[in-house]
C-alpha cells in the first residue's frame, strides 16, 4: 500500500519497506523490485487517468448541463410557441363554429324563405289550375249546350234542306214549265232568235236557264242615248196606243235607227266583238217610255 498524504507519493513508508532479501535471494530481488516498480508506474498511470476521465467527466456534465438549459429554454419556447398555436387555431376553431353556425343559420332562413316562396308559387299554380279547370268545364258545358242547339239546329236544317229541296224541285218544274211555254221566234235582221220572254217571270226562266247574257232597262224619252249594257240606245218614239216604238242604237261607233217596232218583237244588230246577233226585247211600251231587256251572247268573239 502507498500512501497519498505529503511527500513523494511514490515513497514506501516507513512501516511499509519492502523486505531485503539477504544477498543470497538474487534474482529474485530483480524481480520483486522490477514488479513494484512496475505496480507503481501502473497505479501512476491510472491515477493520471482517473483525473483525466474526472476533467472529462465534469466537462461532459457541464456540457450536458448547457445543453440541458439550451433544451428547457427551446423547450420553454417551443411549448409557449405551440400554446400561441394552440390558442390561435382554438380562437380560429370557435370564429370558423360561429360561422358555420352563422351560416347555418342563414343557410336555414333561406330555406325557410325558398320552402316558402315554393309554396306560395304551388299554391298560385294550383289557383291557375283551379281556374281553368272551372273555365274548361264552363267551356265544357257551353259546347254541350251548343252541342245540344246544333244537334237541334241540324234538325232544323235538316227539314229545311228538305223544304228547300221541295221547293227546289218545285221551282225546277215550275221553271221547266216556264221554259217550255217561252217561243222561239225570227228577228228583225231575218236571224232566228231564241227564246223570247214576254214577262219578268220568264225572263227570271231564261237567266236561270244560263244560255245568254241579260241586261233589263226602262228608258224614257230624252235627248242623249242611255247606256245599256254594253250599248247605248235611245228612244224617239213610244206609241202605247198601237204598241209601237222607234229607237236608235249606237253601238261599235255605229248608229242604227229602228223604226215601229212592236211589242215583244226581237230587235237584232251585229256587233264586232260577237259571231252571234245582240237582241233588243221592248215588253211594255207606255207614253214616252220602254221597259225590256238586251240579250246578247255568252261568248265575245270577233267576227271575220
Amino acid at each position: 500500500m502507498f500512501s497519498i498524504r505529503g511527500g513523494n507519493p511514490m515513497s514506501p513508508s516507513p512501516e511499509s519497506a519492502p523486505y531485503v532479501p539477504p544477498k543470497s535471494s538474487g534474482p529474485w530481488v530483480l524481480i520483486l523490485s522490477v514488479l513494484v516498480i512496475a505496480v507503481m508506474a501502473a497505479t501512476g498511470y491510472l491515477y493520471s487517468q482517473l483525473n483525466t476521465t474526472r476533467a472529462e467527466i465534469a466537462q461532459m456534465r457541464d456540457q450536458l448541463l448547457d445543453e440541458i438549459s439550451k433544451i428547457h429554454e427551446t423547450s420553454a419556447v417551443t411549448t409557449q410557441t405551440t400554446r400561441r398555436s394552440a390558442e390561435a387555431l382554438k380562437a380560429e376553431l370557435d370564429a370558423t363554429r360561429q360561422h358555420a353556425s352563422q351560416l347555418a343559420g342563414q343557410a336555414k332562413l333561406d330555406a325557410e324563405k325558398h320552402a316558402d316562396e315554393i309554396a306560395a308559387s304551388l299554391q298560385k299554380v294550383q289557383q291557375e289550375q283551379a281556374q281553368r279547370v272551372s273555365a274548361v268545364s264552363a267551356e265544357v258545358g257551353q259546347v254541350k249546350d251548343q252541342a245540344v242547339a246544333a244537334n237541334t239546329r241540324i234538325g232544323e236544317v235538316s227539314t229545311d234542306v228538305g223544304k228547300v229541296r221541295s221547293d227546289v224541285a218545285a221551282t225546277r218544274s215550275e221553271l221547266e214549265k216556264t221554259i217550255a211555254t217561252l217561243k222561239a221566234t225570227q228577228g228583225d235582221l231575218g236571224v232566228q232568235s231564241g227564246l223570247i220572254a214576254t214577262n219578268g217571270k220568264e225572263l227570271a226562266a231564261l237567266k236561270q236557264l244560263g244560255e245568254r247574257n241579260y241586261v233589263e232597262f226602262k228608258l224614257g224619252k230624252t235627248k242623249a242615248p242611255q247606256k245599256v249594257g254594253d250599248i247605248a240606245v235611245l228612244l224617239e218614239k213610244a206609241d202605247p196606243k198601237n204598241n209601237r216604238y222607234t229607237i236608235k242604237v249606237i253601238a261599235d261607233d255605229k248608229t242604227v235607227q229602228k223604226r215601229d217596232k212592236t211589242v215583244n218583237e226581237p230587235v237584232q244588230f251585229l256587233l264586232s266583238r260577237a259571231t252571234q246577233p245582240y237582241e233588243l226585247v221592248v215588253n211594255d211600251i207606255k207614253k214616252d217610255l220602254i221597259s225590256g231587256y238586251v240579250a246578247s251572247p255568252k261568248v265575245q268573239q270577233t267576227r271575220n
